[in-house]
């Protein structure tokens, strides 16, 4: 029988964090048998260790899976794999062979904590076409007016193609809305195979975070470790924010999941992001 784990990755409460299932041993396991372990665990997503030939390196590559389909990258489960490991081969450094490119993080420990630190594969960021914000902001029950200047609307990519949308107004922010089919449609249309990343700035190096994943049958999640790489390099794109700052993103709260998610961005190449995972007791 396969051992699915299961995890809470990057809690700001002890109720909170964004929950992944995780699989240390898939190697036997077709991608359909995968899809059906993701489906029937039901979290957004769930990692698959499908190759451990260079576990004594601590190589691994590995598949993750929603709940639909399988994405390239999945930052949380990520962060809930390396935990994972760590708890059962000690801290050091990691490498995990994924669709989207090699990631790299490393463990620490203090006391009972696990810290995972992971650098993304190398960001791209680039213009949205006109037509592609009008459908998103219709669908989002947004007009231009809502947007924040100085943060144009961009896509950005640490793993997952992500729309990064800034509003000004923090009520704006908690109050809009959407009908999850019709932008899971937008979404497959445009490649978006992470989430629709909504932001508010409260600091010069802290936002509020909301992550739509309508694709992944989850309407919003919880925790989003690509979206937090991709919106780092959003603020090295658009702000020239780097030299090892730290910007700290809060998400969760409007699904009753408070997370924390901390992301340094460095002049160049990966950006890395870092939190921790517990385990979920049933």
């Amino acid at each position: 029988m396969t051992e699915i784990l299961r995890y809470s990755a990057f809690a700001a409460t002890p109720d909170g964090g964004n929950p992944a299932g995780v699989v240390l041993d898939a190697s036997a396991l077709d991608e359909r048998r995968m899809q059906e372990i993701a489906a029937e665990v039901g979290y957004a997503e769930t990692a698959f260790i499908v190759d451990t030939a260079g576990a004594e390196q601590g190589r691994y590559r590995v598949r993750y899976f929603s709940p639909a389909a399988e994405v390239p990258f999945c930052g949380h489960a990520t962060v809930a794999t390396a935990v994972a490991l760590t708890e059962r081969k000690g801290t050091g450094t990691f490498t995990f062979a994924t669709a989207a490119g090699e990631v790299v993080m490393t463990s620490t420990q203090t006391g009972g904590d696990v810290t995972i630190a992971f650098t993304s594969v190398p960001p791209q960021v680039r213009a949205l076409d006109a037509s592609a914000l009008a459908a998103a902001l219709e669908l989002l029950g947004l007009v231009p007016g809502d947007l924040e200047p100085e943060l144009p609307v961009r896509e950005a990519f640490a793993g997952n193609w992500h729309p990064i949308i800034a509003l000004a107004d923090r009520e704006v922010f908690h109050q809009f809305r959407f009908a999850p089919s019709p932008l899971a449609a937008l979404m497959d249309e445009r490649g978006w195979t992470g989430t629709v990343t909504v932001l508010h700035r409260i600091a010069p190096d802290e936002f509020l975070a909301r992550n739509l994943f309508p694709v992944g049958r989850i309407n919003e999640d919880p925790a989003t470790g690509s979206a937090a790489a991709a919106t780092g390099a959003y603020l090295r794109e658009v702000l020239g924010f780097g030299g090892d700052g730290t910007v700290r993103i809060h998400q969760g709260h409007h699904v009753g999941r408070p997370s924390l998610l901390t992301v340094t961005v460095p002049d160049t190449g990966g950006i890395v992001v870092s939190g921790g995972a517990v385990p979920i007791r049933h």
